[in-house]
């Protein structure tokens, strides 16, 4: 053949080992049939800017047809070769930042790993909203900063034709996905920032509120206003035994597990001092009641259920009374002026003392807060009523009793604007706690 006739077989050959090299690897989809390649002719001073083919050396001068050719299509093939792994390795480029972006992005927008290492990243946010707003643009900054990077990398690292569109697209609409989360993020900051200055406020005005009506009281006292010396220094007398003299304590009862009660009296009648105090409560009028009726021993009753106390103040004098209870197998105890006198067990045990109850000083209720017995009414003076959620210790008990201590109760403090009176009970100023003890 001339050589005109083998250079078109070289042809030829080139173009069936290039379809080859640009086949799809294993696992990838391969160019659908009917695809074809089209040749374009390139200038001559383009040729460094495609894909040009090193010159074929000259040996020893001119080489017959055959030998040149055979040299042509060897240096063909080498060529082929280096653009194969050329597109192996810009397709490797690809897959490589592809992965490196869904990292930044990660699963369900959790995209801190990638932001930053740091503290105040989204998963630790600054207390400080505007530190947070300030953190939040930073990170999309950074975002942006980092995109910008990896678009310029593409670039760099394959030609722009390379680079699918698709992908180009992936990026701006997870840069935008972002975008909004951040913005979403920063309104709620907003919000919240706006809810909690609004509690404070209303917070600091409860306390302005709070601080006010102590400074008239404190104004009140100091001016001599108040018949008492100090809120506590008061007490209840109940002169006739009637079913409309009475005390009424305005704070109820919150749900007991136990208590301890304790009281200065001074009884007036005999025999029996009838009910100091009595605690009714939807349902069950007799939850708890300190009575002494006739000739009948002091009883204390829970939920109906009756215990009789080794108590004895019916001698007109002032006599300092505590009683505890829990309900942990009904366990109780009487102290009669610091002295432990008793103690029981299986006494209601189990039962919750209920809310919401009414307590009434001087009279037992028969319904929540009425239907009063004038056989059971209390005759005398009573002070410093007092009660806790938990049984005393002895100890403070006899510290209260001997004047030692002052602990009004934490659940029912003795305590001027918490007791009422009705029917013709009234208050008058206390003897001093030394004074009751030499009344002993």
């Amino acid at each position: 053949r001339s050589p005109a006739g083998m250079l078109l077989v070289a042809a030829g050959l080139l173009l069936a080992v290039t379809a080859g090299g640009q086949g799809s690897p294993a696992g990838e989809q391969e160019s659908p049939p009917g695809s074809r390649f089209v040749c374009t002719s390139l200038p001559l001073d383009a040729a460094g800017a495609g894909c040009p083919l090193p010159p074929v050396p000259v040996q020893g001068g001119a080489l017959p047809p055959e030998e040149e050719l055979k040299a042509t299509v060897l240096q063909l093939r080498e060529t082929v070769l280096q653009q194969k792994e050329t597109i192996g390795s810009q397709r490797e480029a690809i897959r490589e930042l592809t992965g490196k972006l869904s990292r930044c992005e990660g699963a369900d927008g959790k995209w801190k790993n990638e932001v930053g290492k740091g503290k105040d990243t989204m998963g630790d946010l600054p207390r400080d909203p505007a530190q947070v707003i300030d953190q939040l643009s930073r990170t999309m900054q950074t975002l942006k900063d980092r995109l910008e990077s990896l678009e310029h990398q593409l670039r760099a690292n394959v030609s722009y034709a390379a680079l699918p569109s698709d992908l180009r697209e992936m990026l701006q609409r997870r840069l935008g996905e972002l975008e909004r989360q951040l913005l979403s993020k920063v309104a709620e900051l907003e919000d919240e920032k706006s809810l909690l200055h609004n509690e404070t406020s209303a917070h600091r005005q409860k306390t302005e509120t709070a601080l006010n009506a102590l400074l008239e009281r404190v104004s009140e006292l100091e001016k001599g206003n108040s018949a008492f010396k100090s809120p506590d220094e008061f007490k209840v007398s109940l002169p006739l035994r009637t079913n409309y003299l009475y005390g009424k304590i305005k704070k109820t009862l919150p749900e007991l597990y136990a208590f301890t009660v304790c009281l200065w009296l001074r009884s007036s009648a005999s025999p029996g001092i009838g009910t100091p105090f009595s605690y009714a409560v939807p349902g069950q009028a007799n939850e708890i009641v300190l009575i002494e009726w006739g000739n009948n021993p002091i009883e204390l009753l829970i939920n109906d259920k009756v215990a009789q106390l080794p108590l004895f103040i019916s001698d007109g004098k002032w006599h300092h009374i505590c009683i505890t209870w829990t309900t942990r197998d009904g366990m109780w105890e009487a102290f009669q002026d610091g002295e432990k006198l008793g103690t029981g067990e299986n006494l209601a045990p189990w039962h919750p003392i209920k809310p919401g109850g009414v307590l009434i000083l001087g009279q037992e209720q028969d319904t929540v807060g009425g239907r009063f017995d004038a056989t059971q009414a209390f005759v005398g003076e009573m002070s410093q009523f007092n009660i806790w959620d938990r049984v005393l210790k002895a100890e403070d008990i006899m510290n209260i009793a001997n004047c030692s201590i002052n602990m009004p109760g934490n659940i029912i403090p003795w305590v001027d604007n918490n007791v009422d009176v009705f029917g013709g009970a009234t208050k008058w100023p206390v003897e001093t706690c030394e004074e009751r003890l030499l009344d002993l």
